[in-house]
């Protein structure tokens, strides 16, 4: 699984798919049951704050919003 995609080109039927990564419980359990968990991200903010739970296996991002797919996530992360 990529670790950024636009939202409609990866198949989700595994996954379990979140808003945001503000529920501790449900992401800790679904990476339990080795369910992957994907969550959706409008900005480079929350793309970073998805990716840096160990727990998120992919993010996507909205059809009309590709330019995201082209973030330099290491330096919004390590700057």
């Amino acid at each position: 699984m990529p670790e950024l995609a636009v939202e409609g080109e990866l198949p989700l039927d595994e996954a379990l798919v979140l808003d945001d990564v503000s529920d501790d419980a449900k992401l800790r359990q679904a990476h339990a049951d080795g369910t992957p968990v994907v969550v959706r991200a409008n900005s480079a903010e929350q793309i970073v704050s998805a990716l840096k739970r160990p727990e998120v296996a992919s993010v996507l991002v909205p059809e009309d919003r590709p330019e995201l797919l082209e973030l330099d996530l290491r330096e919004l992360t390590y700057g």
